[in-house]
């Protein structure tokens, strides 16, 4: 099996990955992007991807939301996995922490240790890159300087051959990114619950008052309970939203399936992004 990735070696995304199939014989695929991970599936390059949709600080990774909700309607989310993250500072070699000029890593590394950054790290500057991993490797060549470090993983930092200044600089203790797995639609999921499903929705009625009440109420006639409601903007304007649900329960189950159908009567468009076992 071909399972894609946020590439290149030494990502979170490439930890959780080793993690989650422990054993199981796949090929490894790194990708340059999520995006670039959802279309693999998409166009059939890659078999499953693995990609974050959720952390627990900076909340809902809004490059996976977006290429689910627009570009890869043959793409389903067909399971999860959550996986504890332990962001490390790294540098090529040994650095005071006041020496350091440039930290260097992906937006949400940077975001999840932002507290870290302006009370520690107050006189550096801090840069975005593709990944973690990537950020790492410039650091271990010398892009930046002998005065950078990186936001990184621990395996990371072994595969340059770098130095971990800190370990642990996550803002809160006990970080965690809730990982998906992507499959082709139609790719049978488990048959082990607890079930979840994961929909999006936009409407004609949505500038209308008590519309988004009225979507949300039929879940709530039927006890139907969400676990998350997210709206992010449609690209089509100012006002314009889609709104991400994810729900306890299996989709062609009563309640669930009760719900989505009352559900279409007041929307313009619903998609079920998928219905798949939850993490345990």
């Amino acid at each position: 099996m071909r399972v894609g990735y946020l590439g290149p070696e030494g990502t979170n995304s490439h930890e959780a990955l080793l993690n989650a199939l422990a054993g199981e014989a796949h090929e490894q695929v790194p990708l340059p992007t999520i995006h670039d991970c959802v279309m693999a599936v998409q166009d059939g390059t890659v078999e499953r991807a693995l990609v974050p949709i959720e952390n627990a600080i900076e909340g809902s990774v809004n490059a996976t939301l977006d290429a689910l909700a627009v570009d890869a309607d043959e793409v389903t989310i067909a399971g999860e996995y959550v996986h504890a993250i332990h962001t490390c500072l790294i540098a090529r070699t040994p650095l005071e922490l006041s020496a350091i000029e440039t930290v260097l890593s992906h937006p949400q590394a940077n975001g999840q240790c932002a507290h870290f950054l302006r009370t520690r790290l107050p006189q550096a500057r801090v840069l975005a890159t593709s990944s973690t991993a990537d950020a790492v490797r410039a650091v271990a060549e010398g892009e930046l300087g002998e005065h950078a470090a990186a936001l990184g993983s621990r395996v990371a930092a072994e595969q340059y051959g770098c130095e971990i200044l800190r370990a642990g600089v996550d803002d809160v203790a006990g970080n965690e990114t809730r990982f998906v797995w992507l499959a082709a639609a139609g790719t049978p999921t488990g048959e082990h619950g607890p079930w979840k499903t994961a929909i999006v929705f936009w409407g004609v009625g949505a500038e209308a008052p008590g519309w988004l009440v009225r979507c949300l109420s039929e879940f709530a006639f039927r006890g139907v309970n969400l676990t998350r409601i997210e709206s992010r903007p449609r690209k089509q304007g100012l006002g314009r939203y889609m709104f991400f649900l994810d729900l306890e329960g299996r989709d062609g189950d009563g309640p669930v399936a009760e719900a989505l159908a009352a559900l279409r009567g007041h929307v313009e468009h619903l998609r079920v992004l998928g219905s798949f076992p939850a993490a345990t």
